[in-house]
């Protein structure tokens, strides 16, 4: 079982920049593939990136590659995702992901509640 909390979301303008935490509770926290998505208001959730346990392997949506950056601190059970050059279509409930398997855009079992980022243009 893993527990995730998001946070570090807010609003900000055009072009700034967020920088989103998810803290995982539970021992296996390193053996998971994490990712980040996305729901927009009449939206279908997307993904937007994710890392491999070992966080030498990463994923991004075309949508966001070059501006968002995942990372992880497996010793802080936390994953981190860096967004930068913010624009308002980014405006979504982000949310955080724990999957057993390896780098996936679907395949994952445990989900956060998910923080709000709102970018004003």
């Amino acid at each position: 079982q893993v527990q995730l909390v998001e946070s570090g979301g807010g609003l900000v303008q055009a072009g700034g920049s967020l920088r989103l935490s998810c803290a995982a509770s539970g021992r296996t926290f390193s053996s998971y593939t994490m990712g980040w998505f996305r729901q927009a208001p009449g939206k279908e959730r997307e993904f937007v990136a994710a890392i491999s346990w070992s966080g030498s392997r990463t994923d991004y949506a075309d949508s966001v590659k070059g501006r968002f950056t995942i990372s992880r601190d497996n010793a802080k059970n936390t994953v981190f995702l860096q967004m930068n050059s913010l624009k308002p279509e980014d405006t979504a409930v982000y949310s955080c992901a724990a999957g057993p398997l390896g780098i996936s855009r679907s395949s994952y079992d445990y989900w956060g509640q998910g923080t709000q980022v709102t970018v004003s243009s």
